[in-house]
């Protein structure tokens, strides 16, 4: 078992990654809970329901099922977990226990953070994406029409439970889309790491154990180091969104589920070097690496035929990075380092469009 540890004085807990997470002895991490609720999908439900119930032998045990996908990731969801905690008298004592991908994740944490003004919860991620990010670092949200995860609050989780073997369950589209997540990483402040990862793509396609254990052990490492410093996004942390707001808008002009949320952040660290190639911070033998390194993984590198400049626009412009009316971006300014701007135009954005 490897574990991570996210420093948060009081509210600091552990992420404990390993491929037999299920079968081994827990006891001492997991919290003690007369009532555990336990929120899923069905696919991940049928797969790994009872070996998360057993987890909880002592404990009355529910458990509510939400139907799959990013399209249900909304208020009246989050309304809907609402009234199956109200309705089965669930107390404030209760742990609420995420099992599932981004979606579940990001759901029953907001829910964590309402329900009687806040209660424990931990996250057991089955996708590649909240392993290496979403289940760790307290950002939990619903989207909206006009925007992705804008209505929400950071809530920490008491504990993170990753079993790497969950992930030869996933199709490959969704273990492609965690892989944009894996990259970005590297993209942001670590070059050494994105060199690993040319070296390994074929043992990362293969999902070799020890490879995928050191791979999202390193990702959860960054981020605990970056949550720590940032908890609430007021400066560093902010990078970690690379490739967010052209890919938030890219999911809310299709719909929510129609392009999967690692693909579109793809496109949109692609559209993100593009910006630093014009702006002469990277080079375009630079570009084309990380374009390799995703096209590699299945992950798509241009924007939806369908979507111009003028689509973005409305989305970017109401993006949680603004401020002050200024539009914000995470831009590459080498391989491996990027930093916020605040100085993007107009006229440097529909270039991009004739690239």
């Amino acid at each position: 078992m490897q574990k991570v540890a996210v420093q948060l004085g009081e509210r600091s807990y552990p992420i404990l990654i390993s491929p037999q997470l299920f079968s081994q002895p827990l006891t001492e991490f997991l919290p003690k809970a007369r009532q555990v609720v336990i929120v899923s999908n069905p696919v991940v439900a049928e797969l790994y329901l009872p070996a998360v119930t057993a987890l909880f032998p002592d404990s009355a045990v529910h458990s509510f099922i939400l139907p799959d996908g990013e399209a249900y990731k909304t208020l009246q969801s989050f309304e809907q977990v609402m009234s199956f905690l109200l309705e089965h008298k669930i107390n404030r004592d209760v742990l609420l226990v995420a099992l599932g991908g981004g979606v579940i994740g990001d759901l029953t944490g907001f829910v964590a953070a309402c329900y009687q003004r806040g209660v424990r919860f931990i996250q057991i991620p089955t996708t590649l994406l909240s392993q290496v990010d979403s289940s760790v670092g307290g950002k939990t949200a619903v989207n909206h029409p006009l925007g992705k995860n804008m209505i929400g609050a950071f809530k920490q989780p008491d504990l993170v439970l990753i079993n790497t073997s969950v992930l030869s369950s996933l199709p490959s589209s969704e273990f492609a889309a965690g892989m944009a997540e894996v990259i970005k990483y590297a993209l942001i402040s670590d070059l050494a790491f994105f060199h690993w990862l040319e070296q390994n793509q074929q043992a990362i396609r293969a999902q070799q154990p020890e490879v995928l254990g050191d791979m999202i052990r390193h990702c959860c490492q960054m981020k605990a180091d970056i949550v720590s410093r940032d908890e609430t996004e007021q400066g560093e942390r902010a990078l970690l969104n690379l490739g967010h707001t052209f890919g938030h808008a890219i999911e809310a002009f299709l719909g929510y589920g129609h392009w999967l949320h690692g693909e579109a952040v793809a496109v949109g660290m692609v559209m993100a070097t593009q910006l630093a190639v014009s702006r002469g911070a990277v080079n375009t033998e630079e570009l084309q690496r990380i374009i390799d390194l995703l096209s590699a993984f299945g992950l798509p590198v241009a924007p939806p035929a369908q979507m111009s400049i003028a689509d973005f626009m409305p989305y970017m412009k109401t993006d949680k990075k603004v401020q002050a009316g200024k539009m914000r971006f995470i831009v590459p300014t080498a391989l491996g380092q990027s930093a916020i701007v605040d100085d993007v135009t107009e006229q440097e954005l529909m270039a991009l469009f004739s690239i």
